[in-house]
């Protein structure tokens, strides 16, 4: 018996089998992820932009599984904040809470920069700052008015996104039947093609492809809600992980086919709109272009929205200044200024850097909260472990260190950018703290925002 029901309180009730939790992990992280990193991960790998979908997807086993199995030991909460915090040191687990507040910041960064490519295609006469402009205020304008997109919308979306999905590949395997001359080293080339290949090439387009899975975590918030959850939530995240990865892979692999790297993009942001056009013609091209634009404005507004509310998280509990970051609208009841700010720094990155930057920063914050993962279960359940099984120090330290080669195959200005922030956060938690001898709590939301639709 549950302590809820022992005391009388009301708690959740289990009615999530491994089927829901799956389809909810898919739907987080949405059947599209693969699409607008393509042009980037294509150019970033040369060309071997399916392997690196394959070097994502084994990273992102292993953390799954650390992810699961901590999903156990805390089944009310689902982020790695908590589980490094726990389990290694407050410290690090401060630590990973700002490098997770870094990836908020950079989502609404993201989302501004493709909806502007995106919506070029539609209007190429509007320039990209406009568009820029435009897709800032469109985020910032929703979310002042409490615009919030529902879990049933979410579903809609994914299940639009999924016929997309089939209807491009449906006219990708036509093109390559009728147009692609399928050679063996055609057809093995999106995987190796020796005159291009370079492992620091894919190494790097690794770093950037492995956001194709980012989402798949928020499956352990739902520990209390699951069937048998010890076995559900850790099959349901290895599953959503393996169907992500091989969705993923049959998409970019049709595309490489359609349109060789050493072609080049019209451009790299949008590349695999002007595929889907040549696949499947002018409506085609507009129909991946709409569902993808659509997909990643509600995807914007949704991190611009998470982003504001964790920042008001951190203000109400005193992590950053009170006065600024806990205030709220006295008739909406909306954190006004966290939005504007949110906006305000969306606009200027989306002139400060690059998409393929933005996703490598975004990254970086991400690969540290998987490597802190990775790490608190190898200590729980091996350095503390009652029984010291093999599997209990091989599965953790192996996501710990391919999640760490992947953070060091990110670009230089990344790590240069991502450990000025880091730096940062180390330095206000030492004096928020006093050298950090007393804890800094700052509710850091359970369940991570999609990032590219």
């Amino acid at each position: 018996m549950s302590a809820d029901a022992c005391s009388g309180q009301p708690g959740l009730k289990r009615v999530l089998g491994l089927r829901e939790l799956v389809l909810y992990g898919i739907i987080l992280i949405q059947p599209t992820a693969a699409m607008p990193l393509y042009g980037v991960v294509c150019e970033k790998a040369h060309g071997h932009v399916v392997t690196t979908i394959v070097i994502g997807m084994v990273a992102m086993l292993f953390t799954a599984i650390s992810y699961g199995r901590m999903a156990n030991a805390y089944p009310s909460a689902g982020s790695a904040y908590t589980y490094v915090g726990q389990e290694l040191h407050p410290a690090l687990g401060y630590l990973t809470g700002w490098a997770m507040v870094f990836d908020y910041v950079l989502n609404p960064i993201i989302s501004v920069i493709w909806c502007s490519h995106a919506a070029m295609k539609f209007v190429p006469g509007v320039p990209y700052p406009a568009w820029a402009v435009f897709f800032a205020l469109l985020f910032t304008a929703l979310n002042l008015r409490g615009i919030k997109a529902s879990a049933r919308t979410n579903q809609w979306m994914a299940a639009v996104l999924t016929v997309v999905v089939a209807v491009f590949l449906a006219a990708a395997a036509r093109y390559i039947w009728i147009d692609v001359h399928a050679t063996v080293g055609r057809l093995l080339r999106p995987f190796y093609d020796p005159a291009t290949f370079s492992w620091g090439a894919v190494s790097g387009g690794a770093s950037i492809a492995m956001l194709t899975y980012i989402g798949f975590d928020g499956i352990s918030t739902l520990s209390e809600e699951a069937h048998n959850p010890r076995r559900n939530i850790l099959l349901a995240t290895v599953l959503t992980c393996v169907i992500t990865g091989i969705l993923a892979g049959v998409q970019v692999y049709a595309a490489a086919l359609i349109w060789p790297s050493n072609q080049g993009f019209h451009d790299v942001d949008t590349a695999i709109v002007d595929i889907a056009g040549r696949a499947g013609g002018t409506f085609l091209l507009l129909t991946v272009n709409l569902a993808l634009l659509v997909a990643q404005t509600g995807s914007g507004s949704g991190t611009h929205l998470a982003c504001g509310r964790l920042l008001y998280g951190m203000g109400r509990d005193d992590a950053i200044p009170r006065r600024f970051f806990a205030a709220l609208d006295p008739r909406t009841h909306i954190p006004r200024n966290n939005i504007i700010l949110v906006g305000v720094l969306a606009l200027a990155g989306a002139f400060a850097v690059s998409f393929e930057l933005g996703c490598q920063l975004l990254n970086f914050g991400a690969l540290i909260g998987f490597m802190g993962v990775n790490a608190a279960a190898l200590v729980r359940y091996y350095i503390r472990g009652d029984h010291k099984k093999f599997l209990n120090l091989l599965l953790p330290l192996a996501g710990f260190l391919v999640c760490a080669y992947l953070w060091w195959s990110l670009a230089l200005p990344a790590k240069l950018a991502g450990g000025a922030w880091l730096c940062a956060g180390l330095l206000y938690g030492a004096w928020k703290t006093g050298g950090f001898r007393r804890r800094v709590e700052f509710a850091v939301p359970e369940e991570e925002p999609s990032v590219v639709a």
